[in-house]
C-alpha cells in the first residue's frame, strides 16, 4: 500500500514503525496526505487518512501512544485534518489513548458480508438482489480484468461522471487507477474488474484485498439508467462477494453506510446484500484555526452553486 501511494499523483504516504529492542515489529501505521492540487489549493484540500490502522500488538497501549505521538509530531500541521477510518472495533482503553492525542471518536456505520459459504451469503441477501444478479449474468454481460490502460481510462471516466454529478466528493486522479491496475495485474493489492455488454464498458469495481482475510469496496460504478436490464451496479457489487467465496476470504467490507440516523442515498442499495451492520466509527482531529474557515467557504460555495 505504501508503494502504491508513492506512485499516485497528489498522494504522499508516511510510514511509522515501532519495534522492540530485539528488532521485532510491535506496531505500524500508514498515513497518507491527500491533496486536490498544489500550493494553496493543495493545502486547503489536504487531509491525512489512515485506512484501518494503526496495527499494534494486542493490549499494547504503549506502542499505540508512541505511534500517535509520532504521527502528531510529523503531520498535524501539514493538513486540515487527520482521520482514522477504522476497520475494526477499538476498546475503551484504546479510545482513551486516541482522545489523549486530540482525536475525537464519531459514529460511522458499515456493512460487512460474511463469506464463509454461498448459502450463508444468499440467506442474508434480499431475494430481489439475488434475482438481479442472476438476470445480470444472463443478460449477455462479461466480467473481466481490464485488458489495457484504455479500459482503465474509460472506467475512470465513468467514475468521474458519477462523482461529479451524484456523489459530489473528490475522486483521485487517473494515476490512482492506472497504478492500481498495474499492481493488481501483477497479483498485488487487490482486484480491478470491468463489466462489458456488447464490447462496451458499463460498470466496474476497484477492490483492495487483505490476503486470506477481507476484500473491500473502494470505487464502484454502473450505468443502471442506460442498461436497466443488465443491473451493472448490482453485478459490480456482487463481483467482490463472489471473489471472496472463490478465494476463501472471510468477508466483504462495503467501506461505509454513512452516519447513523442521517439519510444516505446508497444505504438501502447496499443493505440488499446483507445485514451485518457494524459501527467501528472514525477518529478525527482538525486544524482548529484553518479548518472552520475552509469548511464555511466550502459550504457557502455549494449553496451559491445551487442558486
Amino acid at each position: 500500500m505504501y508503494d502504491f501511494c508513492k506512485k499516485v499523483q497528489n498522494f504522499e504516504p508516511f510510514l511509522f514503525y515501532a519495534q522492540d529492542e530485539s528488532g521485532r515489529c510491535k506496531g505500524i501505521l500508514l498515513a497518507v496526505i491527500i491533496r486536490e492540487g498544489r500550493r494553496l489549493k493543495g493545502y486547503l484540500s489536504s487531509r491525512v487518512v489512515i485506512y484501518g490502522g494503526p496495527l499494534v500488538s494486542p493490549d499494547d497501549n504503549n506502542v499505540l501512544n508512541l505511534l500517535l505521538e509520532s504521527l502528531n509530531q510529523k503531520l498535524k500541521y501539514k493538513s486540515l485534518f487527520i482521520q482514522f477510518r477504522n476497520f475494526f472495533e477499538w476498546t475503551d482503553d484504546e479510545k482513551a489513548v486516541f482522545s489523549k492525542y486530540g482525536y475525537q471518536f464519531k459514529d460511522r456505520i458499515n456493512l460487512l458480508v460474511k463469506t464463509d459459504s454461498i448459502s450463508e451469503v444468499k440467506r442474508n441477501m434480499q431475494s430481489g438482489k439475488t434475482r438481479q444478479v442472476m438476470k445480470s449474468l444472463s443478460s449477455g454481460v462479461t466480467v473481466s480484468q481490464p485488458s489495457s490502460l484504455a479500459d482503465v481510462q474509460y472506467l475512470y471516466q465513468l467514475l468521474k461522471n458519477l462523482y461529479r454529478n451524484k456523489v459530489k466528493k473528490p475522486l483521485p486522479t487517473l494515476s490512482f487507477f492506472e497504478n492500481f491496475y498495474h499492481m493488481s495485474k501483477a497479483g498485488h493489492l487487490g482486484i480491478m474488474r470491468i463489466i462489458k455488454l456488447n464490447g462496451k464498458i458499463i460498470g466496474g469495481i476497484v477492490a483492495p484485498v487483505t490476503n486470506g482475510e477481507v476484500i473491500y469496496e473502494w470505487y464502484v460504478v454502473g450505468l443502471d439508467k442506460e442498461y436497466p436490464k443488465s443491473y451493472p451496479s448490482v453485478l459490480a457489487t456482487w463481483i467482490p462477494i463472489q471473489y471472496a467465496l472463490d478465494n476463501n476470504l472471510k468477508q466483504f467490507d462495503f467501506m461505509g453506510l454513512g452516519k447513523k440516523n442521517i439519510p444516505y442515498g446508497v444505504r438501502d442499495f447496499k443493505l440488499g446484500f446483507g445485514n451485518g451492520i457494524v459501527n467501528y466509527g472514525r477518529f478525527g482531529r482538525r486544524n482548529k484555526l484553518v479548518y472552520p474557515i475552509v469548511e464555511f467557504a466550502y459550504n457557502f460555495l455549494r449553496v451559491i452553486k445551487k442558486i
